[in-house]
């Protein structure tokens, strides 16, 4: 047969092309359908077996590469030479850290200062402090001479060419080791921030700090540091170092004087007190005055507050000096 015949007979044989020759469909039952179907499930035709006429044709393989000795080793060597690179700095590196020498911190005493001296029968006390009313912190310095009742308090700006030249002092015993920095080149306080504006501190009444008196630091007198009364370490401390500020339990409000009712004056006046170990205002004074009968009925109401002791390093009760502002207000 062929291969125009076998083509007619495979277009003749089936149905697969009838509506496209213009043919009518041959229907089946839907039951012969669903027996045929069901027939070729359970028993399928067996067909003769496939016989291959075609022969295969060699081509070459275009992927097929020859491997290239060389190639492959240098690749080798450079991909190795990396490697070996960066174990070397990599585990130097770790090598450091490991045989790293250990830091040797210093513990550093921020709290308040203790004066070192020799035993004595008496013990030491007193304090000292001052300043210029500066709004910036007294300057960093060096301590001035120490001599007993000293005539020349320590001063930031000195007179050029005094008729009477003396050296600045302060009122400390001699036996008191006090810390100092010699190399600085002026006076000032020793733990200050302030290390280039010129200043003597907030204080009053000469002297460099933020106390008065004509010393040195934040106490009162012509001595070094809190206290009062000339000398070192002793008497009064002032808020900070160290030291917390007093609590106050309770504060009664101040009256008004009638004078100053009539008039129909208000304003705050300063009291400043000591607040002993046991929380109890002592030796109220008047900082910043108001006149018609303010200032007593101030000092009055501060008399009877109660506070809770400021604190030496959390534990210790101790005496401060505070300042209190007593608020007059008329509405």
């Amino acid at each position: 047969m062929s291969d125009t015949e076998s083509q007619a007979a495979a277009l003749t044989g089936g149905h697969e092309f009838d509506g496209f020759l213009g043919k009518a469909f041959e229907e089946k039952p839907i039951w012969t359908g669903l027996y045929e179907s069901i027939r070729d499930v359970f028993f399928p035709p067996h067909l003769p077996p496939l016989e291959l006429t075609s022969k295969p044709i060699p081509v070459p393989d275009r992927m097929a590469v020859k491997p290239n000795p060389w190639a492959i080793g240098i690749s080798g060597a450079v991909n190795i030479t990396i490697l070996l690179v960066l174990i070397f700095f990599v585990g130097k590196k770790i090598i450091e850290e490991v045989n790293k020498p250990k830091e040797l911190a210093t513990a550093i005493d921020v709290g308040a200062w203790q004066p070192k001296a020799p035993k004595a029968a008496d013990s030491n006390g007193g304090g000292g402090g001052g300043g210029d009313h500066s709004i910036v912190d007294p300057i960093k310095g060096h301590l001035p001479k120490i001599e007993k009742n000293p005539i020349v308090p320590p001063q930031v700006l000195t007179v050029d060419k005094p008729k009477l030249a003396m050296d600045a002092a302060i009122d400390v015993q001699k036996n008191i080791t006090l810390p100092d920095n010699p190399t600085l080149p002026t006076i000032g306080v020793t733990k200050s921030p302030n290390v280039s504006v010129l200043s003597g501190g907030q204080g009053s009444g000469s002297g460099i700090g933020t106390g008065s008196g004509g010393g040195l630091g934040s106490g009162n007198g012509d001595g070094y540091g809190p206290g009062t009364g000339g000398g070192a370490g002793g008497g009064l401390y002032h808020v900070g170092g160290g030291v917390s500020a007093p609590v106050p339990l309770n504060s009664v409000e101040a009256e008004f004087s009638d004078e100053a009712r009539r008039a129909k004056y208000q304003g705050v006046c300063l009291i400043s007190l000591i607040v002993d170990a046991q929380g109890n205002p002592q030796n109220p004074r008047v900082v910043r005055a108001l006149g018609m009968g303010l200032d007593e009925k101030a000092l009055e109401a501060v008399r009877k507050y109660k506070f809770k002791p400021a604190l030496k390093d959390g534990r210790t009760p101790v005496p401060v000096m505070i300042t209190v502002e007593v608020n007059f207000r008329l509405y």
